[in-house]
């Protein structure tokens, strides 16, 4: 079967070096779990090198193309066909696994929040990401670029960027570098406050960056008075680590319940 022809609506940048693939690889080595789930394979160039590694993998494929290049070149790993924002990851019968992969650039952020949602399944998180979605994932407070992605990915991750990847060992290249990080999952990643509630503040709060978190927390119909006594009120969301956002919520629990 001839290659796969890249999809430009599908965001499809394939990896083509396999001395960056077997990197990727390897950080597998450092997972909790052997039980692996590879987004957007392509041609299965880092495919496979994790199933040298083997474990157990499976591969989720939008592109009827792909699935039938990974088909008939992988025959011994599992391909699902589907999306994987829209897939039900219970039906996987994994008690818990870890997700890998060149993502997509234009889903990459919801393929976090999807981990995010499925976090008592998802151990780690491994993968390529444009460079500046990258950084901001992985940024500390203070930071233009730290976001609501950087504290709800960190409140139940450690976060580290592994390295650099450069456009030419991608086909087509992109026109933006490319980076690995690794995110594991926290021992204690339950957060001691109701954690609904937590996601909805994180977003309130950066949904106008340069506005104060009294500002911002108007929508919550909290008198202003009351407001302007916490201890964050007069401070801008970036200011704030994950250890402040989970004391401004159970604040803004307490007002809610009044």
């Amino acid at each position: 079967m001839n290659k796969v022809r890249p999809k430009k609506q599908l965001g499809q940048h394939f990896l083509v070096d396999e001395s960056y693939a077997k990197r990727v690889a390897d950080i597998t080595d450092r997972f909790t779990t052997d039980n692996l789930l590879e987004i957007g394979p392509g041609m299965g160039v880092l495919s496979k090198f994790l199933n040298e590694k083997k474990k157990n993998l499976r591969l989720i494929e939008i592109d009827r193309e792909s699935v039938e290049y990974l088909q008939k070149n992988y025959p011994e790993i599992e391909v699902i066909e589907g999306d994987f924002l829209r897939y039900d990851l219970a039906k996987l019968d994994w008690s818990e696994f870890a997700i890998i992969g060149n993502f997509p650039y234009n889903i990459s952020s919801q393929i976090i929040f999807k981990a995010l949602e499925n976090r008592e399944l998802v151990t780690e998180i491994g993968g390529m990401f444009q460079l500046e979605v990258a950084q901001r994932l992985a940024a500390e407070p203070h930071s233009k670029i730290y976001g609501i992605l950087s504290v709800l990915l960190q409140a139940f991750y450690d976060v580290s960027i592994e390295f650099k990847i450069p456009p030419g060992v991608f086909n087509p290249p992109p026109k933006v570098m490319s980076a690995v990080i690794v995110a594991k999952r926290k021992k204690e990643f339950v957060l001691p406050c109701d954690e609904k509630l937590f996601f909805k503040v994180v977003k309130a709060c950066f949904n106008h960056r340069r506005k104060t978190i009294a500002n911002n927390l108007v929508r919550f119909n909290i008198p202003r008075d009351l407001l302007l006594q916490n201890q964050f009120a007069k401070l801008r969301a970036e200011n704030l680590n994950v250890d402040s956002f989970v004391e401004l919520t159970n604040f803004v629990s307490h007002q809610i319940e009044k």
